[in-house]
């Protein structure tokens, strides 16, 4: 399809809802629209791309929606898009509307059927759209910026009551097996401890140890930040109160990580993202995945993408365990400031 000019476009959400997948959607229309495509937004996903759930859209049809959290086509999970008849059916329906080219924003689960449809005869470019920050060719993903600044404001606020109540406070964040936005709420909200899925080592013993060590310096609170990956919060929660004698509260985040009004970060590079894909499938281009990497948007073929095994930096996660006073790898206990107690 590289020496055909495309005319027409579809963009769809799907997997998860992030903040900025709207400012994205917009990007997209308004960028097809000013190089004189046809654009249909697709609703709930792939199951709307199977079920001819789409609409043409106009500017208007994305105005006053930059601000807003969640995604105007909704989005939903697919199992069907994992079958060989499934696929068919998508790729049936683009070709009914006369869709070249499909803009798919999500993460590796949507890229998967997104590859899918490539392999039907369809151009399409994928989008990084999860709270996780799990894809491994990009430093960034829409939703992030907006998730951890959420679970930052609310670990504040359990902070709070927590060193009224002089507690121990478990708060669990998402990222599904992804460590990303534990470690960057760890680090953010000053955690006494961080438990991350890429390096937990599960020993709740030494957890243990570091309340006692603290209430023994004379420190009020103890907050640990758990990543959805380590998750059994609450059971944690009862057995630390049982071997410590400290009241221990788990405080599950949830989905309020993913709605809420995006970053500035999140609204702008969403929308640079967006019209980095049209203007990839106006090149011919297919089976691209749009990034940001070293301080440049780049784009990425969508196997290299998949292939790609996205670890925690080591760095980083020295800097979180050395801000918390925890452990660095070598097992060398850091000591708490003064006026951190």
């Amino acid at each position: 399809m590289a020496g055909k000019k495309i005319k027409t476009i579809g963009v769809l959400t799907s997997g998860g809802d992030a903040p900025g997948m709207n400012a994205a959607i917009r990007a997209v229309v308004r960028r097809a629209l000013g190089k004189g495509l046809k654009v249909y937004g697709i609703y709930r996903g792939y199951d709307g791309l199977m079920d001819e759930d789409l609409k043409e859209m106009q500017a208007q049809d994305v105005s006053d929606i930059i601000q807003k959290g969640g995604t105007i086509l909704y989005t939903a999970r697919c199992a069907e898009m994992r079958t060989e008849e499934g696929q068919i059916r998508a790729a049936e329906t683009c070709r009914k509307y006369g869709i070249e080219g499909l803009v798919v924003i999500g993460g590796d689960g949507s890229y998967r059927g997104a590859q899918c449809l490539a392999h039907q005869g369809i151009n399409v470019i994928g989008l990084p759209g999860t709270i996780d920050l799990d894809i491994s060719c990009t430093e960034y993903t829409i939703g992030f910026d907006t998730s951890v600044n959420t679970a930052m404001e609310a670990i504040d606020k359990v902070r709070d009551t927590s060193t009224s109540h002089e507690r121990c406070s478990i708060i669990e964040v998402m990222g599904r097996h992804a460590g990303y936005l534990a470690m960057w709420c760890g680090i953010a909200n000053g955690a006494e401890e961080i438990l991350i899925p890429e390096r937990y080592d599960y020993d709740e013993q030494k957890i243990i140890d570091n309340i006692i060590d603290s209430r023994r310096r004379g420190k009020k609170h103890h907050i640990i930040v758990n990543a959805e990956g380590v998750g059994h919060s609450a059971s944690m929660a009862r057995r630390i109160e049982a071997a410590t004698g400290v009241e221990t509260r788990a405080t599950i985040l949830g989905h309020m990580q993913r709605g809420g009004n995006p970053t500035a970060k999140d609204r702008v590079y969403a929308s640079i993202m967006g019209c980095i894909a049209v203007d990839l499938l106006l090149e011919g281009k297919s089976e691209r995945v749009v990034g940001y990497k070293n301080g440049k948007f780049q784009d990425f073929n969508i196997d290299e993408a998949l292939a790609m095994v996205k670890g925690i930096d080591d760095y980083q996660f020295e800097v979180a365990t050395a801000m918390s006073g925890g452990y660095t790898k070598d097992g060398a206990k850091k000591v708490l400031e003064d006026e951190e107690l």
